[in-house]
């Protein structure tokens, strides 16, 4: 897979479908459902886009909208970086090494005679 997988988060969204415009909006409907958020708790939720999210939550929500998970997710596709070929060392025609690329060498061991 050459693409990096993110998400776009539309809770916002969905709730304005769904006639709520104020965040605190929230609050009873997800005490109903046992779960007790603070008001900066349900905002960052709301406006910003979770990192984490509890399956609770997310299932509660889900019934408090009315929604599916694809209402609320939406799954995107990021272009990863591409592998850049390695550049020429600047004395020579040898490509450079960068420090992921330096690996041991095998130790030879020799005997001397005495």
């Amino acid at each position: 897979m050459n693409g990096k997988l993110d998400y776009r988060w539309h809770l916002r969204t969905v709730m304005a479908d769904r006639g709520m415009f104020s965040t605190t909006d929230l609050i009873p409907p997800l005490a109903e459902r046992g779960i007790t958020l603070s008001t900066s708790q349900v905002y960052r939720l709301v406006v910003e886009r979770p990192e984490r999210l509890s399956l609770k939550i997310l299932m509660a929500l889900l019934d408090i909208l009315a929604c599916t998970m694809d209402d609320l997710i939406e799954p995107i596709a990021v272009a990863g970086a591409a592998k850049r070929p390695k550049k020429a060392a600047s004395g020579g025609t040898a490509p450079a090494e960068s420090i992921g690329d330096l690996r041991p060498k095998r130790a030879r061991i020799t005997r001397t005679e005495p």
